[in-house]
């Protein structure tokens, strides 16, 4: 049984980490909240998996720095923000349903809340010196 739940982590860990890697390499992809799944999935899979995980930059300078300092440099925030509102615009074109639309507006607004009163904004300087 723990055998199916590590690979049940272990597989979305992965693809999340491999997402996030690109995310680091492509400027419209941001890596951390897919870092921050990784990290998730790899900490209900194995000791051995998140341990291997937490060694490397990757988890050091983005996944680290966010659960330290409690927030994401405002470059990152823009960047991720602006992303996720051309995916939410995008999809309110799609959707022909009226109330599925407001739900849209409605999560895209939390989204803004969330990333500018419950995400502390920090340097950039602050990451990059660790």
């Amino acid at each position: 049984m723990k055998n199916i739940k590590s690979i049940f982590f272990i597989i979305p860990g992965f693809i999340s980490f491999g997402i996030g890697v690109a995310g680091v390499v492509l400027p419209v992809l941001p890596g951390l909240p897919f870092f921050l799944v990784s990290s998730y999935c790899f900490a209900k899979s194995s000791k051995r998996v998140e341990n291997w995980f937490k060694q490397t930059k990757l988890y050091k300078k983005y996944v680290e720095a966010f659960r330290e300092k409690k927030g994401m440099p405002l470059k990152e925030k823009v960047r991720i923000n602006l992303i996720a509102d051309a995916c939410i615009i995008y999809s309110l074109f799609q959707v022909n349903f009226l109330w599925v639309q407001c739900l849209i507006i409605a999560l895209g607004l939390y989204k803004h809340y969330y990333f500018i009163f419950k995400i502390k904004t920090i340097k950039s300087t602050e990451v990059e010196m660790e």
